[in-house]
């Protein structure tokens, strides 16, 4: 089916999406009522994953408030909003299900959290159908913001990956293209409305698994650099990404791993891609993105 691709520069849409003719690509002004309506003109379900900068939290509510009014005046009849683990707070089982309490324990939960209910409210008056399908951290083909990312470049580049956190601790990742086909079978799903369902990773891992693997896959030993909580703080005094990061470093040491039964339940097959496939999609995509880049295509010039 086609779908239009909303989002803040035409340059980044273009670079994301200009491949492929199903992409209406549309640009917005998150800050403006009547930019947001004209991006959700015509359309019946809104797919929101509007990120903001890590330093930035308090913009989660406001905008979810300003496309609520904007998708509910134009008619569109769903919402499906794409979320994180924050809302949980500290773990209180070793899998957390849709009935562990949303208590978070720091304030990007806490934003996170009011963003979730302001959907759910206006689901449960009636002005919408809003869901929401709650990810662990992702990895994939085109993903910069990736906790992984800048490891995946570095075992390219023969260098060391820069982690953060402990290495062994459990941990769970999804691969970002099984997402698009689950969002799918979600969105037409009508018994997937007025309420949150939770995404499991392909399996519980730690990041020095994942690394050692992505390593093998080069031909290169695994070599890693990790960053403590203590560092973490100290290039936060520079570095407003990594200043907010620490409140969230509890997911290092306490991780949230998710139980995604009752998604399964719902969909009956939720494909997973393994990670090692994941690793070698993700990895030729690099090695193609940095060769385009290398050598841009030539341009003639005509008249």
């Amino acid at each position: 089916r086609g779908y239009r691709v909303v989002g803040r520069s035409m340059n980044g849409l273009q670079h994301q999406y200009g491949a492929d003719p199903r992409a209406e690509l549309v640009t917005w002004n998150p800050e403006d009522l009547a930019s947001i309506r004209a991006a959700a003109r015509g359309v019946k379900t809104i797919v929101y994953m509007v990120g903001v900068d890590y330093w930035k939290f308090h913009l989660h509510p406001q905008l979810m408030r300003r496309t609520l009014e904007a998708a509910i005046a134009e008619g569109v009849e769903r919402v499906v909003l794409i979320g994180t683990v924050y809302p949980y707070g500290l773990p209180r089982t070793e899998r957390v299900t849709e009935a562990h309490p949303r208590e978070p324990n720091t304030y990007k939960g806490r934003m996170r959290k009011e963003q979730e209910d302001l959907l759910l409210a206006a689901d449960a008056a009636g002005s919408i159908r809003g869901t929401i399908l709650r990810l662990p951290d992702f990895y994939g083909p085109g993903t910069e913001r990736s906790f992984l990312y800048r490891a995946f470049v570095a075992a390219l580049e023969g260098k060391r990956a820069p982690l953060i956190g402990p290495l062994d601790m459990p941990h769970e990742f999804v691969f970002v293209n099984d997402v698009g086909p689950i969002v799918t079978a979600l969105m037409d799903e009508p018994r997937a409305y007025g309420r949150f369902w939770n995404l499991a990773g392909a399996g519980v891992t730690t990041q020095r698994e994942l690394v050692k693997e992505l390593y093998a896959q080069v031909g290169r030993p695994a070599k890693m650099m990790t960053m403590g909580k203590g560092m973490v703080r100290l290039l936060g005094l520079f570095q407003p990404f990594m200043r907010e990061l620490v409140e969230m470093y509890y997911l290092l040491t306490n991780p949230v791993l998710m139980d995604d039964s009752a998604l399964r339940g719902l969909l009956g097959t939720v494909h997973k891609t393994p990670y090692a496939e994941g690793i070698r999609q993700t990895l030729s995509a690099l090695r193609e993105e940095q060769q385009a880049r290398a050598h841009p295509a030539a341009v003639t010039a005509t008249t």
